[in-house]
């Protein structure tokens, strides 16, 4: 049996500033934005290409304050060319960081970054996020 991870939900404060952020700075395709009921809204959003979406709203977790949640990650085949994008696209993103390999992997580029290439950045709430290079799977 696969069990297969979907939807993430990521606590924000103003869900109209992140929903712009997710889809006008980093891309994600917006697949709805419902509102169920009184203080129940909820906007699905999903990265290029990936099978996960995440779920921004009021009323999904009251419970998670904005800005709580920590270590979500993007996998891309590229992280010169994400960072690039990200830089360009106005997000406030740190410098490439090589995790455990040749530290001069980024001068390198290309497959040197595989698996220990990241960059890393927050959305206006906080919850923070990493971007990995992995350019082949097994």
């Amino acid at each position: 049996m696969n069990w297969t991870l979907e939807v993430v939900v990521v606590p924000v404060a103003d869900i109209d500033r992140a929903k712009a952020f997710y889809s006008d700075r980093l891309g994600f395709v917006v697949d709805h934005d419902i509102t169920v009921g009184p203080g129940n809204r909820l906007v699905q959003l999903t990265p290029p290409g990936s099978g996960c979406s995440i779920v921004i709203g009021e009323g999904v977790v009251p419970s998670m304050p904005p800005g709580s949640l920590q270590g979500l990650q993007l996998v891309v085949p590229d992280v010169l060319q994400a960072h690039a994008q990200l830089v360009e696209r106005g997000v406030e993103v740190g410098d490439i960081q090589v995790m455990g390999g040749d530290p001069d992997a980024v001068r390198q580029g290309g497959t040197a970054l595989d698996n220990v290439g990241f960059v890393f950045f927050s959305d206006p709430d906080g919850n923070g996020w990493a971007v990995q290079q992995i350019s082949a799977r097994a």
